[in-house]
């Protein structure tokens, strides 16, 4: 299959590789601001890990007295244009993945827009946003048109770039090349620490230039939750687990899962719309579980966004999995100064945030 789609990927490389050229060499423009802006995307299509990695960032800035922006695309939203999230915003109105971090974060002013510059210029002009610190643009790397102040490059662990094909033969959007205009290149989806031999591979591997910051990062997963009701992880060998998921890769999801219990799997494409029938499968495969273990249903917060509860009589059974990102290799503080102080020097603010790390 492979061999047959590489002559579409050559047309589609030399196509992506003189659209880069022609911003390379500012034959085509770009647009840069005053305040910070910072790019978590990646080279390739599906998921790499972005809407935990954008939280993370969400969370450090938030906690050091910065008011954050997100920007995105919104995909799969029903409506069109810039959309600034309220809380009566719905999934259908921004975004599964927008939608799960206005949730999760009152405070965080999110935006929606496919024109990546428009985005920004209304969310630094309309009177609701304009006092925004920082923007944080989700999956823009290739919005060229917009010249951020850091790019971050995420990288999946487990498919690596420089085994992979272009579209329409493999999963990358552009050539690895575009790796060099990453500022962060961070490695995800890791299990276990990391020696020094392998991460110097890496390095080696994606040519990691000597002005970018190569990092290594993994999930964490939390306790389950529903409502005010808590399973603690080290607890869930005693139910046997149906894991529905409607993401990109749930693998190790479900090996973690696995690592403590019985499970089950029932894996819809990523941002899948659910429908009665979907939710018809989701009963039928849970009434099916053995009845050895109590029986309950887990799920990610991105599909929590997107699947609509009261169509379930077995609400009462369905869980949801938190995710978090962890920096290896003891790094994360050295992490966590890049992005402040990339932050604070291009603050357009003259007063700047002085948060826990300024003794």
């Amino acid at each position: 299959m492979y061999s047959l789609l590489l002559p579409l990927a050559w047309i589609y490389d030399g196509v992506t590789s003189v659209r880069n050229f022609m911003y390379n060499h500012r034959i085509l423009k770009t647009k840069s601001y005053d305040l910070p802006v910072i790019c978590v995307g990646n080279l390739t299509v599906g998921g790499t890990g972005k809407t935990p990695h954008t939280e993370y960032l969400v969370r450090l800035l938030q906690r050091e007295g910065y008011k954050v922006a997100v920007l995105s695309r919104g995909y799969k939203r029903k409506t069109r244009g810039y959309v600034l999230a309220t809380t009566a915003s719905t999934a259908a109105d921004i975004g599964d993945e927008p939608y799960q971090m206005k949730i999760k974060f009152p405070s965080l002013t999110v935006a929606v827009d496919a024109d990546r510059c428009e985005g920004v210029e209304r969310l630094t002009r309309d009177e609701t946003s304009r006092d925004v610190d920082v923007i944080l643009l989700d999956d823009a790397f290739q919005h060229r048109r917009i010249q951020a102040g850091m790019n971050i490059v995420l990288v999946d662990s487990n498919r690596p770039i420089d085994k992979d094909y272009l579209l329409p033969a493999g999963r990358l959007r552009e050539n690895i090349s575009g790796l060099k205009r990453a500022d962060i290149i961070l490695v995800t989806k890791l299990k276990g620490e990391l020696d020094e031999a392998t991460a110097h591979q890496y390095k080696d591997r994606f040519r990691v230039g000597d002005s970018q910051q190569l990092y290594f990062t993994r999930f964490c997963y939390g306790d389950l939750y529903q409502d005010d009701e808590i399973i603690p992880l080290n607890q869930l060998n005693q139910y046997h687990i149906l894991m529905v998921t409607g993401i990109a890769d749930a693998t190790p999801m479900e090996q973690m899962l696995k690592e403590h219990t019985d499970v089950t799997t029932m894996r819809f494409g990523d941002h899948h719309v659910f429908t009665q029938q979907d939710y018809e499968c989701i009963e039928k495969a849970y009434q099916q579980l053995p009845d050895v273990k109590s029986g309950i249903v887990v799920i990610t917060e991105k599909d929590r966004a997107r699947l609509d509860m009261s169509r379930l009589t077995i609400k009462k059974k369905v869980y949801t999995l938190p995710i978090e990102v962890e920096v290896l290799q003891q790094a994360e503080t050295i992490f966590n100064q890049q992005i402040l102080d990339y932050v604070r020097k291009n603050s357009r603010n003259s007063i700047v945030p002085q948060g826990t790390n300024d003794k």
